[in-house]
């Protein structure tokens, strides 16, 4: 079992879709079908291979909506950060969020062109009575400690290291991750409507001061073309009546409106600290507290949820407990790969938390919960711009890290399509898992809500199980493949339930995976 060889294998136990149950979208009582699996530990590539099937995970739940029968077909979105431009809508709020860090200022009113939600805002959506039952169910077992000494007995235990914190500072602007761009906007003049702006078969309306400087130019150039006009130049007043010098006339990057530099005497300061999600990471442990109380304060208030539902164990559940396990290869981010809170500190308290995984092929945004009073910030756009530019910043030493996923793309649910507004992005197809850019996507969308996104009738999902036997089996402390398990079995419907395992999670996995039979 070479593939071991860095650290333990992915243990999940699978169970298959039984009943229908209550969308978080459209809220039909009975709408929502979806496969799932619990995953007592997972590696980081198991995962990225299983999202890149339409896998996702809430806390230790991973799940895979049925597509072609869910009410509401979640298709996995990715944004590509290499070639991704902010939109004028973007810009506006990275500069809200400047001019609040600057001057302390507050916008009035509200952006319409926002969504109402925070962004990644999906990832507990629905399954809620089959996730707890799950829960019970698994805790009742005791896996770790069977395939921990399986495992020893063949010598393929191996320690892992701590992932560092990461902090990025908002008033830290040594190392802008997009050199030479301009550092103020080139304003762009357009031809203005019939009937409003300024008449343009009439010279443009000029303000005295120019007029002024103008005439000194005038004055200076009849009295000495060369010397005195430079003089003029020095101080920094170029003549308009010669072309200036050549400028770039490339649009601010994302970094450079993200990192712009604040005053000295800046109202507030803003810290993005990632933390990894571990109870024996010091950072974590002590911001527990406060981010918990941030987690109710936003469920009740955005959500309306009760707040007797939004305990310590809920939270816990989903947004601390991950069955990444943590890996810090020497190829991969300073930080590692794994599960990490992203948190935004504003003047020394958390307003804001993303729960980000960092896998090999991209950042995948699990949550974000944040404080309802800085509702006016739309800290759920302004995190997901930040969490771009944190890929574009890993991508630097990890060159493979190189895509944003924002969870599932909803077409029928209007709350959902703003994910769509990041762009470039892809959709993944639901039949042969290739990746669509969303614009060839959205036609097929509008005349139906489940759609092949491939063109090409001939193409099959080119990981798909041709050879179930090798799939990987742990059954009474023992790690076999599925063609020795299954002689031992006489249960019709076990094999099916593995059959179904091994199509979803694709060969692969299946055979790096280690399914859990009791």
């Amino acid at each position: 079992m070479a593939f071991w060889a860095g650290g333990s294998p992915s243990i999940v136990d699978y169970f298959p879709s039984e009943d229908f149950y209550r969308c978080g979208y459209c809220k039909n009582e009975s709408g929502s079908r979806s496969n799932g699996m619990w995953a007592h530990s997972m590696t980081v590539q198991d995962y990225q291979d299983l999202i890149d099937r339409g896998w996702r995970r809430s806390g230790k739940y991973v799940y895979k909506p049925v597509m072609n029968q869910t009410c509401c077909p979640q298709y996995t979105i990715r944004c590509r950060p290499l070639q991704f431009q902010p939109s004028k809508s973007h810009k506006k709020v990275l500069k809200k969020m400047l001019k609040f860090l600057a001057k302390g200022e507050v916008p009035k009113g509200s952006c319409e062109d926002e969504p109402m939600d925070s962004t990644m805002d999906d990832a507990v959506a629905g399954d809620f009575a089959l996730i707890n039952k799950l829960d019970i169910q698994c805790d009742l077992k005791t896996l770790s400690d069977d395939v921990k000494e399986s495992l020893e007995s063949e010598g393929k235990n191996s320690k892992k290291e701590e992932p560092h914190e990461l902090l990025q500072s908002q008033d830290f602007v040594g190392e802008k991750l997009g050199s030479g761009e301009p550092s103020h906007s080139v304003k762009v003049h357009t031809v203005p409507k019939p009937g409003k702006g300024a008449d343009l078969s009439k010279p443009p309306c000029r303000k005295a001061k120019e007029i002024r400087k103008e005439r000194k130019r005038l004055k200076l150039m009849q009295q000495n073309p060369a010397g005195e006009l430079e003089g003029f130049q020095a101080q920094g007043h170029p003549p308009s009546l010669f072309p200036p010098k050549a400028k770039s006339n490339q649009p601010k990057s994302l970094e450079d409106l993200i990192f712009e530099s604040l005053p000295e005497n800046a109202s507030h300061k803003l810290e993005v600290r990632l933390v990894p999600v571990s109870f024996e990471d010091p950072e974590f442990k002590s911001s527990f507290s406060q981010s918990f109380s941030l987690y109710v304060k936003y469920q009740v208030a955005i959500h309306q949820d009760p707040p007797d539902e939004c305990g310590k164990t809920e939270f816990t559940r989903f947004l601390c407990s991950s069955p990444l396990e943590a890996e810090t290869p020497p190829n991969g981010p300073d930080c590692g790969y794994g599960s990490f809170h992203q948190q935004y500190w504003l003047d020394g308290k958390i307003i804001a938390v993303g729960v980000i995984d960092i896998l090999p092929n991209c950042v995948s945004s699990v949550y974000l919960y944040y404080d309802p009073d800085y509702s006016f910030l739309s800290l759920g756009v302004y995190s997901a711009l930040r969490e771009i530019a944190f890929t574009r910043q890993l991508h630097k030493k990890t060159s493979q890290l190189s895509y944003y996923y924002m969870g599932f793309y909803i077409h029928s649910c209007p709350k959902m399509k703003y994910k769509g507004q990041y762009r470039p992005s892809d959709l993944l197809c639901p039949e042969t898992y290739v990746w669509v850019p969303i614009e060839q996507c959205l036609p097929s969308l509008e005349n139906s809500k489940y759609c092949r996104f491939n063109q090409d009738p001939e193409a099959v999902d080119e990981d798909r199980s041709t050879e179930p036997d090798r799939l990987q089996v742990f059954h009474k402390r023992a790690i076999m493949p599925y063609g020795v398990y299954k002689k031992q079995q006489k249960d019709p419907s076990e094999e099916a339930a593995v059959l179904q395992y091994a199509s979803l999670v694709g060969q692969k996995c299946s055979e790096r995976m280690l399914l859990f039979r009791n």
